[in-house]
């Protein structure tokens, strides 16, 4: 190829967006650095209750006085603002710099709902654009320092828990299960797909684990119990709480507000609590055995 003809080539379009992707990952590096803690909740299968137990976990981590971040990352059903009773969308700042939205003092929130004209209307959206969304989500969004981002996953092994683990490769990863086999069977599947990607996994959390009576405050066996902390033996992980199907809770997403905010007393309301202080009792011991391991 003669020079006139090199002199008319476009420009190198792959060394452009190299240079973007490295930009990115830069950002990406020093964002996370001023995380803590990066708890990343994911489960095996859909309808158990994994975002009602994020947003739990991250209002109850930011009532003990912690500073939390929340990301939805579930790109075609994201239901976090909607639990916290929140709506509108993002703000873009300066350097195209998103804020997160405020919930409360402590609790600051990024979800794809957020970014939409409409909130009903589908994102059709395939792989890359996916992963290019929650990397956006990290990158140009202004945490500033937190204690705890808390990462709620679409349910599955696809696109966007591989983007979160490839992204943030020291998340601590909790996985959420109902004591039915059919969950449980999921789950081992979701397990699978941790081990594999090398992942840090925190433990286990049984959700819908017997139903509390609203007459007589009695618990019924209603999808049975105890599957996930016999999942959690028989895999060698932290079993981190049991979560009560409670009416309670129902008002409580209906409202807008996370059960552990509310009022008074509840079965719910006292295990998602005990939920937040064990995460943070074992991420900051997992801190510890990392820092030791590696001294």
């Amino acid at each position: 190829m003669n020079a006139k003809s090199n002199s008319a080539c476009p420009p190198d379009k792959a060394g452009m967006s190299g240079a973007k992707t490295a930009l990115q990952d830069q950002l990406i590096s020093s964002t996370l650095e001023k995380i803590r803690f990066k708890i990343f909740v994911m489960s095996g299968k859909g309808g158990v209750g994994k975002s009602s137990v994020a947003v739990n976990l991250a209002a109850a981590l930011a009532a003990r006085g912690h500073r939390v971040g929340l990301m939805d990352v579930d790109i075609h059903g994201p239901s976090v603002p909607t639990l916290l009773g929140l709506s509108g969308q993002l703000e873009v700042g300066r350097g195209n710099l998103i804020s997160p939205k405020r919930f409360n003092d402590n609790l600051h929130v990024v979800s794809m709902e957020s970014l939409l004209l409409d909130p009903d209307q589908a994102v059709l959206w395939r792989g890359p654009m996916k992963t290019s969304a929650i990397r956006q989500f990290i990158s140009d969004v202004q945490w500033g320092e937190l204690d705890f981002l808390v990462v709620d996953s679409p349910p599955g092994t696809g696109d966007e828990p591989m983007t979160v683990l490839k992204t943030i490769p020291d998340a601590l990863c909790i996985v959420v299960t109902t004591p039915q086999e059919v969950s449980l069977a999921d789950v081992r599947k979701a397990i699978n797909f941790l081990q594999y990607a090398k992942a840090n996994i925190l433990g286990v959390v049984e959700n819908m684990s017997g139903l509390v009576c609203p007459f007589c405050g009695g618990e019924i066996d209603l999808f049975k119990k105890g599957g996930g902390r016999e999942l959690a033996v028989k895999y060698g992980l932290e079993f981190l709480g049991a979560i009560p199907l409670d009416p309670a809770a129902v008002v409580a997403s209906d409202r807008g507000v996370p059960v552990v905010l509310l009022e008074g007393d509840s079965a719910a309301k006292t295990a998602l609590l005990g939920l937040g202080e064990k995460v943070a009792e074992a991420a900051a011991n997992s801190l510890e055995a990392a820092s030791t391991v590696h001294a």
